[in-house]
């Protein structure tokens, strides 16, 4: 789906993935249900569109995402590399106690900044000097 300011909605197997734009540049990406190999694809491909776009700041809203596979968690280091090249960033917002825990595993919370919910990790990307 091509990207475009307001919200879409991209639906796959098992997960269906929402984004919106804020703050004029900013990507708030939420997952509902799991990020796995039968469901990577689509995800990617999603993402891959809206970079090419023009967007450099994703945050990604785990709040709904039940879990994560291996393949999940190459996906999300695919996109941090991908953006970081760029001069962008991606940020992880909500993530469940399991996902956070295999993070941790992974040494994965020394890549990916991580924040409570998707407003903190909002206010991340903005400047020092911007007012809220």
């Amino acid at each position: 789906m091509p990207y475009h300011s307001g919200s879409g909605r991209a639906k796959g197997p098992t997960v269906e993935f929402y984004y919106h734009e804020t703050d004029r540049d900013v990507l708030i990406l939420t997952a509902d249900g799991g990020l796995n190999s039968d469901t990577a694809e689509q995800f990617i491909t999603q993402l891959e569109q809206l970079i090419a776009g023009g967007i450099r700041k994703v945050i990604v809203d785990c709040s709904k995402l039940d879990f994560v596979s291996s393949y999940g968690v190459a996906l999300l280091m695919r996109l941090h590399r991908r953006l970081a090249k760029q001069g962008g960033d991606v940020k992880l917002a909500s993530i469940h106690s399991n996902v956070v825990s295999l993070l941790r595993l992974l040494r994965l919370e020394q890549v990916f900044q991580i924040y409570p919910d998707a407003n903190r990790a909002r206010l991340a990307f903005r400047p020092p000097d911007e007012p809220n």
